[in-house]
């Protein structure tokens, strides 16, 4: 395909879902490159909360090797590959601050008013980030980020909606060219769509990215019951849970031999809870994306007679329930995470069901309604997984035209009944 020439020789057109790669970089280097992050020159004035909270905790965290939290996460990302010499893109609704004001990959200088990228002055060599603050006209700019995709494949093109839902008014670019343009046209695109998503108990509005309308384009086979299954997925979407996973998504996107689109349902209440954050280890040479992330709950195995598969933020919520259950209880229940629900984890979902031969009921649980999420994706092709004919158990909200209720009460009520019958009738 004439695709494959110029700056795209090199390479490949996929014809199945590659192994893993090795994302991890040196730990020196990743040290390196969170400090360049926040630095800047002493006449430069950043404001005084973003050194307070910002860039000095970022600084400890670096130097005394602690847990790193979400927004450090992807500047290690960018930062190690934008050294390895890629250029990246990142443009959005003020996508240089963050919606939840975590990222601050441009500083403004409190006396003279001029932005300062610290990411571009990482060394002399480095690729170029580009932070570009976009207006709310999304169709327009994500149409626009589709054509840099194409142009190159040196380019990690990223366009971050303010929330998850803003990508409706863009939904034919999605449908026309980034679900599709590789089917239709041979034209690779390695263009990231990171989409804020969770129900907070805000209401029904910047909720729910709509990550069913996303899986609904994809192209997996639904029966996984043969260990021979082929998955040449046309995107990847995935429902990180930990800073490790995004940052070994977002250098995926580069180190691989092509190129995907990659959509993302990202966290709010994840950038900054203490229990989901990595080690630099997480990040080192040698480690990768997990398609999923085994259970680390159950003591035995053996006794565990209730698997519970979770996507997203909800896994969180089941964790701190479940450490108010008995341990009779808790030693009956496994919590598996869906990391990546496209391409489907066929292989390692098949793997972790090994792990639990005495299993009487496998449960998908999630906190989106019925007819939304990824429920209806997941259902028949991890159904085609279980031994024994066994069904997969729903439970989460019930069937809504609304992604949820607006209704404070009728919210936490819901939440608190999908949590607690997880750990009952076992």
């Amino acid at each position: 395909a004439d695709h494959l020439k110029g700056k795209w020789s090199g390479l490949v057109m996929p014809t199945q879902t590659a192994p893993q790669p090795d994302t991890g970089v040196a730990k020196e280097t990743l040290r390196e490159v969170g400090e360049r992050s926040v630095l800047v020159d002493q006449t430069f004035k950043v404001h005084p909360r973003l050194v307070k909270h910002h860039i000095q905790p970022r600084l400890k965290r670096l130097a005394e090797d602690l847990a790193i939290d979400w927004a450090t996460a992807e500047s290690l990302a960018f930062g190690s590959l934008l050294k390895q010499g890629y250029n990246i893109r990142l443009c959005g609704q003020d996508v240089g601050r963050g919606t939840f004001s975590q990222r601050h990959a441009m500083f403004v200088c409190q006396e003279t008013e001029n932005v300062f990228v610290p990411l571009n002055n990482i060394s002399k060599t480095q690729g170029k980030i580009e932070v570009a603050n976009s207006n709310l006209s999304e169709l327009a700019v994500l149409g626009f980020e589709y054509g840099v995709s194409i142009q190159s494949p040196n380019v990690l093109p990223i366009w971050e909606a303010q929330f998850g839902d803003f990508n409706n008014t863009a939904q034919v670019i999605t449908d026309t060219y980034i679900s599709s343009g590789e089917t239709k046209w041979l034209r690779q695109s390695g263009l990231v769509m990171l989409l804020p998503h969770g129900y907070d108990g805000a209401g029904p509005e910047h909720s729910s990215s709509r990550i069913e309308r996303f899986l609904q384009l994809c192209n997996t086979p639904i029966d996984m019951s043969s260990n021979s299954v082929i998955q040449n997925p046309n995107m990847h979407v995935a429902i990180p849970t930990t800073p490790a996973q995004i940052f070994h998504l977002l250098r995926r996107q580069m180190i691989r031999n092509y190129r995907k689109p990659l959509i993302v349902a990202g966290p709010k209440t994840l950038l900054r809870l203490s229990a989901a954050t990595s080690s630099l280890d997480d990040m080192a040479p040698g480690t990768s994306f997990s398609p999923i992330l085994s259970d680390v709950l159950s003591k035995s195995s053996e006794k565990v007679t209730r698997v519970v598969f979770v996507a997203g933020k909800l896994y969180y919520d089941l964790v701190k329930a479940y450490a108010e259950q008995s341990s009779e209880l808790t030693d009956k229940i496994a919590i598996v995470r869906l990391e990546e629900i496209c391409p489907f984890p066929r292989d390692e979902l098949a793997s972790e069901l090994e792990r639990f031969p005495n299993v009487q009921e496998y449960v998908w649980c999630q906190e989106e309604t019925m007819n939304a999420g990824a429920f209806t994706y997941v259902q028949p092709r991890i159904q085609s997984l279980l031994p024994n004919n066994n069904m997969l158990r729903y439970i989460g909200r019930a069937p809504l035209a609304a992604p949820v209720t607006g209704i404070s009460n009728v919210f936490k009520a819901e939440q608190s009944r999908i949590l607690q019958e997880v750990f009952t009738g076992i």
